[in-house]
């Protein structure tokens, strides 16, 4: 089993549709070296070649644009407003009640997604440079990194799609089980797209324990094919029998399906200062960190190994408690770093 998810987060790179290369200037560049010595000293508005106005990123029918631009994004804590509103909608899944007139999200709304693939971006402009949208991994079930990559724009369902097959090229090697938070809509895709006939035959796709609590019952496709825990003997797998300290024989999952959100509470904690990072720079911050994370999570296993052998057992509440003192020292450590 692998489990994926992402975190909203990366750095700003090109901003000419399709590039995804690191800004020749990373404070105030929009560009890469390559697309910065093609526009040269034209309007930053798309299709429009005529020179830029001094001091200005717009040509002289475009100022008006440029000054609203301005307005807009001068003030940095307006902006962090506007960020933290964005992030609150694109929180919001498909599966939970919609207020009157508030949009889906758009990692969710694959017509804009396709939109955005023709035409390069929503946007009619490159007077600021776009960031990736997000960071999505591949962990194991014991929280082992397996595999991430940066997604611009979006985290659809294709991008996932695209990222396990360059992962997993060999159906050999694929996964029994992938869990993910949007599996029901995974699955949809693969079928739709003819990919299913490839996956069929090694894998089924799941929805993480966490979500698929708040999907929706009267979703059938999701609760026959996605169900993390299914009691039915459809996935005996997945299910195994455990006892409380009473010796009360229990149900629980064979597996932790939420070992990426785990994670991503830790990575969280360096989303301010991976964000203001070059391309290259925050590349290999990440590699770093998700080394250093799976060192600890084998360590622990080790450790845990050793206790058994040495006839020390731990329940369920233990494992839950170490958990929960660890991503304390975590935080415990970040908060002193950040006082230092």
């Amino acid at each position: 089993m692998i489990v994926i998810d992402g975190i909203v987060m990366g750095p700003r790179h090109c901003a000419m549709p399709g590039c995804e290369v690191g800004l020749l200037n990373a404070q105030t560049g929009v560009f890469c070296k390559a697309h910065q010595d093609e526009m040269g000293v034209h309007c930053r508005m798309k299709d429009c070649v005529r020179v830029k106005v001094a001091g200005t990123q717009a040509c002289v029918n475009h100022q008006e644009q440029w000054r609203v631009y301005r307005a807009r994004y001068a003030n940095s804590s307006l902006l962090g407003v506007q960020r933290m509103l964005r992030r609150a909608q694109e929180e919001r899944q498909e599966w939970l009640p919609v207020g009157g007139g508030a949009e889906l999200p758009e990692h969710d709304d694959l017509a804009e997604q396709e939109v955005e693939q023709v035409n390069g971006s929503k946007y009619n402009n490159y007077f600021s440079a776009p960031r990736f949208y997000c960071v999505e991994t591949i962990c194991a079930p014991c929280g082992v990194v397996l595999a991430w990559r940066k997604f611009a724009k979006s985290e659809g369902v294709a991008k996932i799609l695209w990222f396990l097959e360059d992962v997993y090229p060999d159906p050999a090697s694929r996964p029994s089980y992938i869990a993910i938070d949007k599996g029901c809509a995974l699955l949809k895709h693969i079928v739709r797209q003819g990919h299913w006939p490839a996956w069929e035959p090694t894998t089924r796709i799941i929805v993480n324990s966490y979500h698929y609590i708040n999907h929706q019952i009267t979703d059938h496709l999701c609760r026959t094919w996605c169900n993390p825990a299914p009691l039915n003997g459809d996935a005996p797998n997945l299910v195994v029998v455990a006892n409380d300290k009473q010796g009360n024989p229990y149900y629980k999952r064979a597996f932790n399906t939420q070992a990426c959100e785990q994670l991503n509470a830790w990575i969280g904690g360096f989303q301010t200062v991976l964000n203001r990072m070059t391309v290259s720079n925050f590349d290999f911050m990440m590699h770093v960190l998700l080394f250093i994370h799976t060192q600890r999570v084998i360590a622990k296993q080790e450790e845990k190994k050793r206790n058994q052998e040495a006839g020390i057992e731990m329940t369920d509440s233990d494992e839950e408690s170490e958990d929960e003192e660890d991503s304390g020292s975590e935080e415990d450590e970040e908060s002193e770093e950040e006082e230092d």
